[in-house]
């Protein structure tokens, strides 16, 4: 499961860099915005008193209690044990009440797909898997009916409090047909014309939100991982294929047509005399398989563990020595772009052949001259995981409802 902050973690004093970053507004008609800034400050600090709230966000100590009085009858704070040992009277701090509210993520992949139900602290609390050889949308469609049955069975009563459900999915699914090879082009073709968002919207009475794979899965980062200390990363994430998302002083940023952070795509050679190869066809896990399919092998043990067991080598090496190689190239590229304080790896494989491709890539980092840039500082494991973009799509609905900015794409420290 990913790592997320406990509801009831430990309270420490605001820093001031959080303080200013934590502002509400004392003026009327700000009700709900003032809601969303003190939710938004537990969630990101952790337990907190309201009179500790009060100088964070920097709204009166008189709107902070009326505030959390409401979000503690609308059931979405919880009060935790009095703190004892100060100065003053004990203290209650206040935290989020993981059972206020829920949202649905549902991600479709080129192998499979997930959909799983996150509570209001973050934590997944249901999930279910549907592998299958190629993507078929009418397949896919009657897993995402059969699933969200399934899930209303199992929540009972606590479905009326499930907001919204977050779909992530590749964009432009058709196209794929000619990488994924003949025996997926049947599937793929039917994907062209397809709504996918509107397809679902027509299975629940719940609002649907969509992001593209990647950006889910970078908005999950940013929310829940590394985007809690870094300001400005390259997020990479190496599935069935390698794409990314970019996130600038604490903004997501899909770009106008869903370019940013698409490194998948970047060519690694110049056009001339032909085609030049994309990071996706050499970074991808799809290489991977098809080495382990002409070995004989089960191509989903890219996913295990046990896929970077010495035994292995004869298969893995020289596709890590390909992969780190391009990611290499691409983060220098990227470097010469943009101002990165580091690159974040993440993706569905096995996590040691992950951490193997990590420190392989650092490696041949070295070899590429740096004049006239400063490389990222940091080259880190992502800590949400193989989960990412499924979690990131169930993110969205809960951010749209309850936290300042009605877009996900957002500043993250507001």
């Amino acid at each position: 499961m990913p790592r997320v902050k406990s509801p009831a973690a430990s309270y420490s004093a605001p820093t001031a860099e959080v303080t200013r970053a934590m502002r509400g507004s004392n003026q009327r008609g700000m009700r709900q915005f003032n809601e969303r800034i003190v939710l938004q400050a537990i969630r990101l600090h952790g337990a907190i008193p309201k009179a500790d709230l009060a100088r964070l966000t920097q709204l009166s100590t008189q709107t902070v209690s009326v505030i959390v009085e409401r979000l503690l009858d609308d059931g979405l704070l919880l009060k935790q044990e009095r703190l004892r040992g100060r100065i003053g009277q004990p203290s209650v701090p206040l935290s989020l009440n993981p059972e206020g509210a829920f949202s649905v993520g549902v991600q479709v992949g080129r192998r499979s797909m997930e959909v799983l139900v996150l509570d209001f602290a973050g934590q997944i609390r249901y999930q279910h898997v549907f592998h299958y050889e190629f993507p078929d949308p009418d397949e896919v469609l009657r897993h995402i009916a059969s699933a969200l049955t399934l899930l209303r069975q199992q929540m009972g009563e606590r479905w009326a409090r499930v907001v919204g459900l977050g779909l992530s999915a590749p964009l432009f699914m058709h196209q794929w047909a000619d990488l994924l090879g003949p025996e997926a082009a049947p599937a793929m073709a039917k994907w062209e014309g397809v709504d996918l968002p509107e397809r679902v919207r027509a299975l629940t009475e719940l609002p649907v939100v969509f992001a593209k794979d990647t950006i889910a899965a970078c908005t999950a980062e940013l929310l829940q991982g590394h985007g809690q200390q870094l300001r400005s990363f390259l997020y990479v994430f190496i599935g069935t294929f390698v794409g990314g998302g970019l996130v600038l002083s604490g903004h997501l940023l899909p770009g106008e047509r869903g370019n940013a952070g698409a490194i998948g795509s970047l060519p690694l050679g110049m056009a001339q005399p032909g085609s030049p190869a994309q990071l996706l066809e050499k970074s991808s896990g799809w290489q991977l398989e098809q080495a382990l399919i002409q070995a004989g092998l089960d191509p989903q043990l890219i996913h295990d563990d046990a896929i970077a067991d010495p035994a292995y080598d004869a298969l893995t090496q020289p596709w890590l020595n390909t992969a780190a190689d391009a990611l290499a190239m691409t983060i220098t590229a990227a470097t010469a772009l943009l101002d990165l304080d580091a690159v974040v790896l993440d993706g569905s494989l096995s996590r040691r052949l992950l951490e193997a491709l990590l420190a392989q890539t650092r490696q041949v980092l070295e070899a590429y001259p740096l004049v006239g840039i400063v490389r990222p500082g940091r080259l880190e494991m992502g800590q949400v995981g193989a989960h990412a973009r499924a979690l990131g799509g169930a993110l969205l609905p809960l951010h749209t409802q309850f936290f300042p900015d009605k877009d996900i794409f957002l500043k993250q420290d507001l």
